[in-house]
């Protein structure tokens, strides 16, 4: 599991105690995908979970979409979200390329109650985006992108079919430790050119209103006019 670019362990605790307490499904796939070993770390964090939940609310989140699910911590934080507030109405997409990762992610779900309300689809998440662009395009609420950087480019313009006026798109990993603000690493490396470029391409939009927040390993939030 990941934790918040800059803190140590002092001060993610305390973050950790300040937020609500995780739901106990939350907590069980966290801890078991900690046991996973350096993978782990493309888990989100439970503070960026708590303000997932808290983007979902502010949205009046009922239609949600993710890109990249590994074991299910963002959806299931999402989905929990989007239940307490809409019931069995609501409704999340889950897009990843991995049966293996994604299958925990089930099981949590189930455990936690939701699984009836996520429709996980599973292959190339463009090909899926653009499908689902023919279902559901201009009344998602909400999407998360958490996935290949490379590709984050293709997935904020799927992101702006997807979504209604006002509705809100969330990347993650957006600093990637850092690399980001070193040109010798954004010359060196492709995902870390990717993601530079996508902060430039969503500051400059004027088909969006943006922040890039430094919470996690950074936030890029963006709403669509």
């Amino acid at each position: 599991m990941s934790r918040s670019i800059g803190l140590d362990d002092t001060l993610t605790a305390y973050v950790r105690n300040a937020n609500p307490p995780e739901h106990p499904v939350l907590a069980r796939c966290r801890e078991e995908t900690d046991a996973m070993g350096e993978i782990s770390r493309m888990q989100i964090s439970p503070e960026q979970g708590a303000f997932l939940q808290l983007c979902a609310r502010l949205v009046n989140a009922r239609t949600a979409v993710e890109v990249g699910v590994f074991t299910g911590y963002s959806a299931l934080v999402t989905a929990l979200a989007m239940q307490d507030m809409h019931g069995g109405a609501a409704r999340l997409y889950g897009c990843d390329s991995s049966e293996d990762y994604t299958a925990p992610a089930r099981r949590y779900w189930a455990e936690a109650g939701v699984d009836g309300l996520i429709e996980l689809r599973i292959g190339d998440a463009r090909e899926t985006l653009a499908g689902l662009a023919g279902e559901i395009g201009g009344t998602a609420d909400m999407m998360f992108v958490d996935a290949d950087k490379t590709g984050y480019e293709a997935y904020f313009e799927a992101g702006l079919d997807l979504l209604r006026p006002g509705g809100l798109i969330l990347f993650d990993n957006v600093l990637w430790n850092g690399s980001v603000a070193d040109p010798a690493k954004v010359a060196a490396d492709a995902d870390t050119a990717a993601l530079k470029a996508l902060a430039e391409t969503v500051r400059d939009d004027d088909r969006v209103h943006s922040a890039f927040t430094a919470i996690g390993d950074g936030i890029l939030l963006a709403v669509k006019r």
